[in-house]
């Protein structure tokens, strides 16, 4: 992922100013209208935002305020949810965010407590589903500078403007354990190693299914094949297998018939 250079420049020079401010803060324990004023600043600071025209607390849901919400181009980007400094960010204050995101169709949510970022994606199914796309902690000496500027750049103001979130996303998509399982699982991939195993072992008499049944029992691990990611990814590997042999065969029948020679029949000489 390539990481604007203008970010770069401005976050690598912020970035240890506010561990530093947010270490202190998380020793005083300020509370979460405190931790809401420093979570401002670093928008502004570190991903570039501008506080005044971009940065509002003023977004009405239902009669409630979420904490706060960024505007890029007159449409809400992201809505953030902050909490204090020395919260656990739990699974009830994301559905509290989340809940937020569906009444109003924004589809990315900011979970922070100013030093623990997160940032889900909102599924519109039935019901609700969100996904973690990201979560770096900025307090975490395990987490070197490379690290949490190449995540906090996803939230940027440049990233924002080139969709570099949903390239993100895809790609972990892509590459996710459950995707993998499947295509490991697939036709051309069985019996590519059927092919191999009796290449390498003259006469050995197996099947496609047995080899399968093999992968699925004695090879991949079971919870990259069960539960509800497993099922979404299978779906997904079934509709994009589906769509790129519709590609195929529009292709195929869309290519223009080879021509036939129109020139003079040729004469034998007598």
């Amino acid at each position: 992922m390539e990481v604007s250079k203008r970010f770069l420049d401005r976050a690598k020079s912020n970035l240890r100013r506010y561990q530093k401010v947010l270490a202190s803060a998380h020793s005083r324990d300020v509370n979460e209208s405190d931790t809401s004023v420093i979570v401002s600043d670093f928008l502004a600071d570190m991903l570039g935002y501008d506080k005044y025209s971009e940065v509002t607390t003023e977004l009405a849901i239902k009669s409630t305020f979420c904490d706060l919400a960024i505007r890029v181009g007159g449409k809400i980007q992201f809505l953030i949810e902050v909490k204090s400094i020395g919260t656990d960010l739990r699974e009830n204050h994301l559905r509290q965010a989340t809940d937020y995101a569906a009444n109003q169709g924004i589809e990315w949510v900011l979970l922070t407590n100013g030093a623990r970022w997160s940032a889900h994606r909102v599924r519109f199914e039935q019901p609700i589903q969100t996904e973690e796309v990201f979560s770096v902690d900025l307090l975490d000496e395990a987490c070197g500078p490379k690290d949490v500027l190449g995540k906090l750049y996803l939230i940027s103001k440049e990233a924002a403007s080139t969709a570099a979130i949903e390239a993100y996303l895809r790609r972990k998509e892509a590459t996710s354990r459950y995707v993998l399982a499947q295509l490991l699982l697939g036709e051309p991939t069985v019996k590519l190693l059927r092919r191999q195993l009796r290449q390498l072992f003259p006469g050995l008499k197996v099947s496609e299914g047995d080899l399968e049944e093999l992968m699925r029992a004695e090879v991949l691990k079971r919870d990259a094949l069960e539960g509800d990611r497993a099922a979404a990814a299978a779906k997904m590997v079934r509709r994009l297998t589906r769509r790129r042999e519709r590609s195929k065969v529009d292709s195929i029948s869309s290519s223009p018939a080879p021509s036939s020679s129109s020139g003079p029949t040729p004469t034998h000489a007598s």
